[in-house]
């Protein structure tokens, strides 16, 4: 699987490498998605794992950097550029051993570059 941009930030969302994001809060432009439980990295492939219990669908989502528009570390929050919905309907993430699986991050991969083109922070 070849490292795109839907794995990194874009210089322009205030992302400084280091920088622990541990308890960010996740918004969207339609609310509140959850809060970061971590950042990672395997294999240049950075991410959030975000709990989404906040709203309602009680589970971990894996969220991949390249979705990311905003960082606000004043605020301790993260903004994203995808929808609630989007991130509900992404691959489910189940355990950080998926997080080394390739054929589970390309799934992921593809469904947040099929994302509408107009929303992406990667367009």
């Amino acid at each position: 699987m070849n490292v795109d941009s839907i794995w990194s930030y874009a210089p322009t969302t205030g992302h400084v490498p280091g920088q622990d994001l541990t308890g960010y809060t996740v918004e969207s432009a339609d609310g509140t998605i959850g809060v970061a439980e971590r950042e990672a990295d395997p294999a240049g492939m950075l991410h959030l794992v975000v709990d989404t219990a906040v709203w309602g669908f009680g589970r971990s989502s894996l969220v991949p950097a390249g979705t990311v528009t905003g960082i606000d570390s004043e605020n301790r929050t993260i903004t994203v550029a995808c929808t609630r919905s989007e991130v509900k309907g992404a691959p489910r993430f189940e355990t950080d051993s998926e997080t080394l699986d390739p054929d589970y991050l390309a799934r992921v991969a593809a469904y947040y570059r099929d994302l509408p083109r107009q929303r992406t922070a990667t367009s």
